[in-house]
């Protein structure tokens, strides 16, 4: 029985290691995207009232109490000028959101709220009716609600503890959409996708896949970005259209070889198509420390001197030697990993031995630093 069930699993294996490995294809949404459908940001400033004595101090963010002031004002409460309003449970925030494509009157839209003053904690506080503007000036949604904070913190006798961030929220669903944003969806007779990256093959794939789909001239590859296709004229017919197309898969051409260098982080990610040529590296650390003593003169007896204090600095210079390294030719990602691994570098001597590999011709790829 063991014979015949280690035979059976030997067949299954070799048949699947027999099967073609057939690679992912990306489908059209996912490299392109329609102009003109897109999310828009909104600002407003408002208040949050309600806080436990963690809101802004008014001595120093005079523009909470003038914002409280005018508040009452329109609701027809008149503060004596010249009152001193103490209003430790008022803070003065900016309220952001994304309003997303197409989206209508009377719907519901995330918020994010976030402190302008020295408030301590929104923890607890409601948001006043805030209208939210657009970068035309013009409001597009309302907001209001109480806050969501994920932190939670606590202070006596000078000691404090704080676990995450007090001094911005969340309202789900917090503002009402109150304006509509018009869309290129429906106006004139062609639509432009825009791809996410310019690449010409890219271009290409998209324009011919919309083509085998819908017919020749369907779609035409303006330029590296820019794929201009010929829309249906009514309405309903363009939803379905564009429901067609954006799922229809296109092959993903090898991308350019490219290494990325993040030089605060000393990060180094590098595409699969980087490929490194055959060259010599040498490789040496150079260390400088600097150590100091405390140094103590006292005067002698009776000398009238005072006690001086001083320090006394060593400097050390080392440098590590450094053996020249033959790096071989590599055409794979792997091989390339394997080469520069040899080094013994670390991620910040590797930003420095990338660039010098680039300039010496070795290295295959285009060199971005972020």
């Amino acid at each position: 029985m063991n014979a015949i069930l280690k035979f059976l699993l030997g067949a299954a294996g070799a048949a699947l290691l027999a099967l073609p490995l057939s690679a992912q294809a990306l489908r059209i949404k996912e490299v392109a995207a329609v102009q003109g459908v897109r999310s828009n940001q909104l600002i407003g400033y408002g208040l949050v009232v309600g806080l436990d004595g963690t809101g802004d101090q008014t001595t120093q963010t005079p523009f909470t109490a003038q914002s409280a002031v005018a508040m009452l004002q329109q609701m027809g409460v008149t503060v004596p000028p010249g009152t001193n309003m103490q209003l430790k449970n008022v803070a003065a925030v900016m309220v952001t959101a994304q309003l997303p494509a197409f989206a209508q009157p009377g719907q519901a839209i995330d918020i994010n709220v976030s402190s302008m003053g020295n408030a301590k904690s929104l923890r607890g506080g409601t948001l006043i009716a805030t209208p939210l503007k657009g970068a035309d000036g013009q409001i597009y949604a309302m907001a209001q609600g109480n806050l969501i904070v994920g932190g939670a913190g606590a202070s006596a006798g000078g000691s404090k503890v704080q676990i995450n961030h007090l001094s911005a929220g969340r309202i789900p669903g917090g503002a009402t959409v109150e304006r509509a944003v018009a869309t290129a969806l429906n106006q004139g007779e062609f639509l432009q996708l825009d791809l996410n990256a310019a690449d010409f093959s890219t271009a290409r794939q998209v324009a011919e896949a919309i083509n085998r789909a819908k017919g020749a001239g369907a779609a035409e590859a303006m330029d590296g970005r820019v794929v201009r296709v010929r829309m249906p004229q009514a309405p309903g017919e363009r939803v379905a259209f564009l429901a067609d197309i954006e799922n229809l898969p296109i092959d993903m051409a090898t991308p350019s070889a490219k290494v990325v260098l993040n030089a605060r982080t000393g990060s180094i990610v590098m595409n699969q198509a980087v490929t490194l040529g055959a060259c010599a590296v040498a490789h040496g650390n150079l260390s400088v420390s600097i150590s100091s003593t405390p140094v103590v003169s006292q005067p002698g007896p009776l000398s009238g001197g005072q006690t001086v204090v001083g320090e006394k600095a060593d400097i050390q210079v080392k440098q590590d030697p450094g053996s020249l390294i033959n790096m071989p030719a590599g055409t794979k990602l792997t091989d390339v990993v394997k080469a520069l691994n040899s080094l013994g570098a670390t991620p910040q001597d590797l930003l420095a031995i990338l660039q010098a590999m680039k300039a010496a011709g070795a290295l295959q790829a285009e060199l971005e630093v972020i």
